[in-house]
């Protein structure tokens, strides 16, 4: 007799079909708020101890305690975050408006080099080629930015929910996570880790180096000294060469309009102060931050900075960090053991 699929079986791969559907189509639908869902879950890691400390320590009302919660962080977070955002942009606009104004700096850049080096640095289809994607690139991360007011509103929206429902979430989290309690224990801790290493870590240590950067260009008579030290800053997150790709031009720049000593100052103090302003700024937060691999922070923030803005260089790297993290849970529960792989090569 013929083996035939029982009706439950074909019943239940229908559900699932309709229901992985359905859960493609919300999620293709609600893209726009996955920036506001991220920051949610970043500022509640972050949140998290002090929220249950004025719940359960203090006896607060969990609205107080989360409206208290979310009006800090706004002070404290997204006010700062917002000038800096509309300084960026404001500097970047006329380059924007305009890409020709880089041909100067490429120009001088480059008759310099060929000059005293004999490097042909720069051709006119190179040029641009690299001016083409470098506008392309900001203005993907400027636009990603500027849909900031919406997210904001709807990542508080999602936090406030989150902090006054705190408990019953966690354990709802917990019971539906289809893993035995060690690979359980083990997501959780690693969320937080990569969260904090992600959410404060990166980012302090780039506005730690984009500051003194700053204070530098701006000793050695840099122009645009606040861009370049945001510039700085972002570059930070780059593996290996991190913010030589600015204060290495920089200087190069300064030499080719025949300031000499200011070109020596602004490589020093890169190549010195800031350089250094890495290491003593991990020592500080290394208890903090977790194991990221460079290349996962590198492309991590290329990916985030095109889908989120400027917010994607801490949400970009977050991504894929928790990506390989399920993939290795998954391996861990549902692989094979050496004893089964053995037993089934017999």
């Amino acid at each position: 007799m013929q083996h035939q699929i029982h009706p439950n079986k074909i019943r239940q791969v229908l559900f699932l079909l309709f229901i992985g559907f359905l859960g493609l189509l919300l999620a293709y639908e609600m893209y726009y708020f996955l920036n506001a869902f991220l920051g949610a879950i970043t500022l509640y890691v972050i949140l998290r101890s002090a929220n249950f400390y004025l719940i359960i320590k203090k006896k607060w009302k969990r609205w107080a305690s989360a409206l208290l919660l979310i009006i800090s962080s706004i002070v404290l977070l997204v006010i700062p975050f917002a000038w800096l955002t509309s300084v960026i942009i404001d500097k970047i606009s006329p380059y924007l408006q305009n890409p020709d104004i880089f041909k100067t700096y490429f120009e001088s850049l480059h008759q310099y080099i060929l000059t005293n080096y004999k490097i042909e640095l720069f051709s006119d289809a190179n040029y641009q080629k690299a001016n083409s994607m470098l506008v392309s690139f900001v203005q993907n991360a400027v636009g990603g930015t500027m849909n900031g007011i919406g997210t904001i509103f709807f990542m508080y929206l999602i936090l406030y929910f989150m902090l006054t429902q705190c408990m019953e979430m966690e354990l709802s989290f917990n019971k539906s996570l289809p893993f035995n309690q060690k690979n359980t224990n083990n997501i959780i801790a690693e969320l937080k880790s990569m969260i904090y290493s992600n959410a404060i870590g990166i980012p302090l240590v780039a506005i730690i180096q984009g500051f003194v950067g700053f204070i530098g260009y701006w000793i050695f008579g840099v122009q645009e000294f606040i861009l370049m030290g945001v510039f700085t800053a972002i570059s930070s997150v780059i593996p290996i060469v991190g913010t030589m790709v600015v204060y290495v031009p920089l200087m190069l720049i300064q030499f080719s309009q025949g300031n000499f000593y200011q070109a020596i100052g602004v490589g020093l103090w890169g190549l010195i102060v800031v350089g250094s302003m890495d290491n003593v700024a991990r020592l500080f937060l290394q208890k903090k931050l977790a194991d990221v691999h460079p290349l996962i922070t590198l492309f991590g923030a290329f990916i985030g900075l095109n889908m989120f803005g400027f917010l994607g260089i801490i949400f970009g790297p977050l991504i894929i960090s928790i990506f390989l993290l399920l993939v290795r849970i998954y391996i861990d529960e549902f692989g094979l053991s050496k004893e089964d792989k053995i037993k089934s090569e017999l």
